[in-house]
């Protein structure tokens, strides 16, 4: 066992490992976009599926028993499964730049991407492949909360077709691990609500003046059942020095996380799924990520319905519980 001192339960001001950069594309207009999360040439992922309602893309190069060391790039974004279709942007902008798989004949781009439904928000419209170009052209050290990349179209409470649900965006919490940093990016877009960690509820279904429970609406039994209209996306980042079969592991023990933070969570009409990216810079004990990862992805998707702003027609929780 390592000897580094557990993280206590304090945040700390959001950051990236190095090496490992972020960046957006953000339609504001047609309530859509896209978020690239590049890591090192070296860098190990890997990732878990929980949700009955995934829009994926390469998922599989992170399963421990296939051959790589996982993906290089990961892309979330708005569009559900036309948004797939963006990741070719993130592919054309690593082979223009030698990054890759080695092969024979060059390195092989190898980008993972995960999607959300967000096609209600505004126009049907979805990013591009240019727009993702656009998004790693944009990438940097630091991360952009709010409705912005894959965030800009995200909601929650959509228990019922009468207008309540509540802007969300994206998201993310760090803490650090027995001196390793570990960050969080959360794409908070679930069916249900966004849970604070005293059991409030941050973001979700708004009626007759406050928010109400998924589970309250569903027990009166009009509620609206939509198929793979919802999501919630999170990639774990860190420095920490894992193997795929570790990284795994911390991308599955981030399920807590998403029961803390959504009510309810995995659902039939939910993809939602988490990955870890690891930079492999810091040598620490990993027993220590599975137990954090779930305390720093349920901050993640609280911080996107805080950090949310109005969209549109649809508000904020600010704007819901100040008016």
């Amino acid at each position: 066992m390592s000897e580094a001192t557990p993280p206590t339960d304090v945040f700390l001001p959001v950051e990236l490992p190095e090496g490992v950069t972020v960046g957006h594309w953000s339609d504001t207009d047609r309530w859509t976009g896209c978020t690239v999360i590049l890591g090192p040439e070296d860098s190990v992922s890997s990732g878990e599926i929980r949700g009955g309602g995934p829009g994926t893309r390469e998922f599989e190069l992170l399963s421990p028993a296939t051959s790589t060391p996982g993906a290089h790039a990961v892309m979330l974004s708005g569009g559900s499964a036309f948004g797939l279709g963006a990741a070719n942007g993130v592919v054309d902008w690593m082979r223009e730049r030698g990054r890759g798989f080695p092969t024979p004949v060059g390195p092989v781009p190898l980008v993972t991407a995960a999607v959300c439904f967000d096609l209600p928000m505004g126009d049907f419209a979805w990013p591009a492949p240019e727009d993702a170009y656009a998004a790693c052209e944009a990438a940097g050290d630091t991360v952009e909360r709010g409705c912005v990349g894959a965030g800009t179209g995200a909601t929650a409470g959509k228990v019922q077709p009468d207008g309540g649900w509540t802007k969300t965006g994206l998201g993310a919490a760090t803490i650090k691990v027995g001196g390793a940093t570990m960050t969080a990016i959360a794409v908070a877009n679930p069916y249900g609500e966004v849970i604070d960690a005293d059991g409030s509820i941050l973001a979700g279904y708004w009626q007759e003046g406050a928010f109400r429970r998924t589970v309250d609406v569903m027990r009166e039994g009009d509620t609206q059942i939509p198929l793979g209209e919802n999501t919630t996306l999170c990639c774990i980042v860190t420095d920490a020095k894992l193997t795929k079969a570790e990284a795994h592991n911390v991308s599955r023990a981030a399920a807590p996380g998403f029961a803390r933070a959504l009510s309810p969570a995995a659902t039939a009409v939910d993809g939602d799924l988490a990955i870890c990216l690891s930079t492999g810079k810091v040598e620490v004990d990993p027993f220590l990520f599975t137990i954090f990862a779930g305390e720093v992805v349920s901050e993640a998707i609280r911080d996107a319905a805080r950090q949310a702003t109005d969209a549109g027609d649809v508000p904020c929780a600010a704007t819901r519980l100040a008016g």
